[in-house]
């Protein structure tokens, strides 16, 4: 298990081809920061327990700003799949330039999901559980419309019903 007790980033990945796979990972306090941040090409986060501390209940928008993931701009190829992330703000931001596969993640207790800022990301086979996140999947101004993420119909049936919030114009 890795505890954090600072406010830093714990794994910084800038690498290609690198797996982090079958940790569990939290702090002792809500630090404004993530505990993954990857970059590079074809790299995986699978099998990984992340979450956070607890915040006072609601408003969300009142809690600090930690995050399971945050990929870097242009991450090509990150595969996130089979993971757990809950009690933070969001489970992963998705920055501009991103590719990749978000699959059969169960994510709960964040104010948002997958916040998806200008990527294009295959968003499948994901659940939310209890309790539930004010948004499963946030898909911000900037994220292209169509394939993959229109209909979003599609998207919410391919993601158990996954609650979406779609701030395209």
């Amino acid at each position: 298990m890795l505890f954090l007790q600072a406010p830093l980033i714990p794994l910084m990945v800038v690498g290609n081809n690198i797996t982090i796979e079958g940790l569990t990972m939290t702090s002792d306090i809500a630090y404004v920061a993530e505990f993954i941040q990857i970059g590079g090409s074809n790299n995986r986060v699978q099998g990984n327990v992340i979450f956070g501390p607890d915040q006072a209940p609601l408003p969300m928008a009142d809690w600090v700003v930690n995050r399971a993931i945050v990929s870097q701009i242009n991450s090509d190829n990150l595969l996130v799949r089979d993971n757990i992330f809950y009690s933070m703000r969001s489970g992963m931001y998705i920055n501009p330039g991103t590719t990749g596969h978000m699959v059969g993640n169960v994510i709960y207790y964040t104010k948002g999901g997958f916040l998806v800022d200008g990527a294009s990301v295959v968003i499948s086979e994901n659940s939310w559980g209890m309790p539930v996140n004010e948004v499963d999947i946030s898909l911000f101004a900037n994220v292209p419309t169509g394939a993959p993420y229109d209909p979003l119909s599609n998207l919410s049936t391919y993601n158990n019903g996954a609650f979406i919030e779609d701030n395209r114009p």
